[in-house]
């Protein structure tokens, strides 16, 4: 990666407080908690990144237009400043998860805009709707608001080790953020900052979450460039990550749950069983089941272990597939270690294969790290068919994306998300 500090705006906070300031990332937000938000603090960062619903395609012109003025306004009248010299950035996410407190450490740079698959290795394919909202956002902003989150090998821990023995003991600026507590560290030490960009030069990055904003960034460079209006030297070639080291203790990676509805009133998960032979099928009480931690409970049965309910919540069924070549027939054309997923093995011959009988064109599937949450959802009868998971191995995704490959939809969840707002990148 060639690593570039860059001088960032940031809300100074109250007592460097900036939680009314701060934002889960535009993509996990509602409206009614963009709402909440601005009803906390209208100088909240949602009021630019988020200006229309739903941003799954672009939105009218005044939206961004608006977020342009306000990040103008809030830019003149003291609400943002910029740091007076180029710096990298040191952040620290504090949670609870599962009964245990972790730190999960990150360094806030720019990285410079190459093609996919050379210094940045995706997992995911994206989608036009999004990359269209985000490139107008951007179009129009002239900013980058909220960083690309990506892991590294960080081999000799050079990197890291640099980064946080550099550092004040106390941040610069602080938050609280849906229970988790963010930390940001200025380092402007052109010493240090030299060290970390050696140390890095020949290191990718895989991208965890961001892919839609990354592509975003490669477009924007692009058409600046082709209008002749940048050099390679300009701050709109690096885009603003958040790297973390692939052996973080704080790097979780949970597992994404299905909640199904849309599917005909006579489906059972017992009827599903009876249809899907390619796999061996328990039964267990859904009162000796602890979904507070699924993958824990999952790992039980063995790798590759997936659980079903159903709105009845009379038992819970565990599901292995035992004939792998059924995967083989349905996806000849994917590599070994991406037909043994479990969440491949979910799509490709449950979900596309053996619901089918069952499914109607209202079919819906929501997505959710919290198991708890799908059973819920079952009681309630708004799912009819709840699935839950194990995490995938976070080697098992840069395996799969170094030789090229994508994950399946929606197949990890990196907790917590990045705060959106601690730190803003000038593409200007």
């Amino acid at each position: 990666m060639d690593i570039r500090p860059f001088r960032g705006w940031r809300f100074p906070g109250k007592a460097s407080d900036v939680s009314l300031n701060i934002a889960p990332p535009y993509d996990v937000i509602n409206a009614e908690d963009r709402n909440a938000l601005l009803a906390r603090d209208p100088k909240n960062i949602v009021a630019i990144d988020l200006p229309h619903f739903p941003p799954d395609q672009a939105g009218p012109l005044k939206g961004y237009q608006h977020s342009a003025w306000v990040l103008g306004e809030w830019k003149s009248d003291g609400t943002l400043r910029q740091d007076e010299k180029p710096a990298l950035y040191a952040y620290e996410q504090e949670y609870r998860w599962s009964g245990k407190i972790y730190n999960r450490r990150a360094m806030i740079c720019g990285v410079r805009a190459t093609p996919l698959g050379e210094d940045v290795i995706p997992h995911e394919h994206t989608f036009p709707g999004p990359r269209a909202d985000r490139l107008e956002l951007t179009r129009h902003t002239s900013a980058q608001l909220s960083p690309i989150f990506a892991f590294y090998e960080d081999s000799n821990g050079e990197a890291a080790e640099t980064l946080w023995s550099s550092v004040r003991t106390l941040p610069d600026i602080w938050g609280e953020l849906n229970g988790v507590t963010e930390r940001l560290w200025v380092l402007d030490d052109p010493g240090a900052i030299a060290t970390i960009q050696a140390s890095l030069k020949l290191t990718p990055a895989y991208i965890a979450d961001g892919h839609h904003r990354y592509t975003t960034a490669l477009a924007y460079r692009d058409e600046l460039l082709a209008a002749g209006s940048i050099n390679a030297d300009h701050e709109a070639n690096f885009v603003m990550f958040a790297l973390v080291p692939r052996d973080d203790p704080g790097l979780l990676v949970l597992p994404t749950h299905r909640i199904i509805s849309g599917l005909r009133d006579e489906f059972t998960v017992e009827r599903l069983a009876r249809s899907a032979t390619d796999f061996e099928w328990q039964r267990c009480s859904l009162d000796d089941a602890d979904l507070s931690d699924a993958g824990a409970f999952l790992r039980r049965y063995g790798e590759g272990a997936i659980a079903f309910m159903d709105a009845s919540l009379a038992e819970l069924w565990i599901a292995r597939l035992v004939n792998p070549a059924a995967m083989q027939e349905v996806a000849s054309d994917e590599s070994d270690q991406w037909r043994r997923l479990d969440v491949a093995v979910l799509h490709k011959l449950i979900i596309d294969g053996a619901l089918t009988p069952w499914r109607t064109d209202d079919l819906s599937i929501e997505y959710t790290p919290d198991a708890l949450a799908v059973r819920r959802a079952c009681s309630s009868g708004r799912a009819q068919l709840g699935v839950c998971m194990q995490s995938t191995p976070l080697t098992v995704v840069q395996d799969i994306a170094s030789s090229g490959g994508s994950m399946p939809h929606k197949s990890t969840y990196f907790y917590p998300k990045l705060a959106t707002g601690m730190v803003i990148k000038p593409l200007e």
